[in-house]
């Protein structure tokens, strides 16, 4: 069996673009966004673009197909996938679809550190996550209602997860929120020491320096 190179979301989406055709990658960046596929794939830097290419390339999973000049425009080389590249994605898409993946997102770190903050902090920090996120349902929401008549449902499954997901959080912030404002959730640093030290064992204690009982 073929040893399947690293895969990323970014290089999935090249291959893909590449198994419809030939291109070069600012193409394949245009159509990331006209898809709105950057909503789930970040194309934002397109040298990061250019590095997933070249190491697609170097696991000769895509080839430059030829050289081309338009205008007066510097040459552009286009790219098109192989057989491998074909086997890859395919691999990949496997292992995407059915393994669910820890992917360590930025907000879950932070609501485990949550403490850090005053509550009336916390709450106030949410609430603006809370219009973004808001408005980003609104807009995901009006987006797919503009465009369910004409493409497939196939092609909008993304678009609809995130909705799903951005539904889901939204309702969930609204309840955290409440019980952050309404104090059924709250907490100080004294309330926070006496959890600490209810946690603590005989092995803690006695690793602990003398300055330290005296905090």
């Amino acid at each position: 069996m073929m040893s399947v190179p690293k895969r990323s979301p970014i290089a999935l989406a090249v291959l893909a673009l590449l198994a419809e055709a030939p291109m070069h990658p600012y193409r394949m960046q245009a159509l990331i966004a006209e898809r709105g596929k950057d909503e789930v794939i970040n194309v934002s830097q397109r040298a990061s673009l250019y590095n997933t290419i070249d190491r697609l390339g170097r696991d000769g999973l895509v080839r430059v197909r030829e050289t081309i000049r338009e205008g007066h425009r510097p040459e552009r080389s286009v790219y098109e996938i192989t057989a491998e590249g074909r086997e890859a994605a395919a691999a990949w898409m496997g292992e995407m679809l059915s393994a669910p993946r820890r992917e360590y997102p930025e907000f879950p770190a932070a609501l485990a550190h949550l403490p850090l903050l005053e509550p009336a902090s916390a709450a106030e920090y949410l609430r603006i996550r809370r219009a973004a996120l808001g408005a980003d349902v609104e807009r995901l929401s009006a987006g797919i209602s503009a465009v369910e008549d004409t493409i497939p449902r196939l092609f909008l499954l993304d678009a609809e997860l995130n909705l799903q997901v951005n539904r889901t959080e939204l309702a969930w912030l609204d309840g955290l929120i409440d019980d952050l404002t309404t104090g059924a959730m709250t907490w100080s640093r004294e309330s926070l020491q006496g959890f600490a030290h209810k946690l603590e064992t005989p092995k803690d204690l006695e690793s602990r320096k003398p300055e330290d009982h005296e905090l």
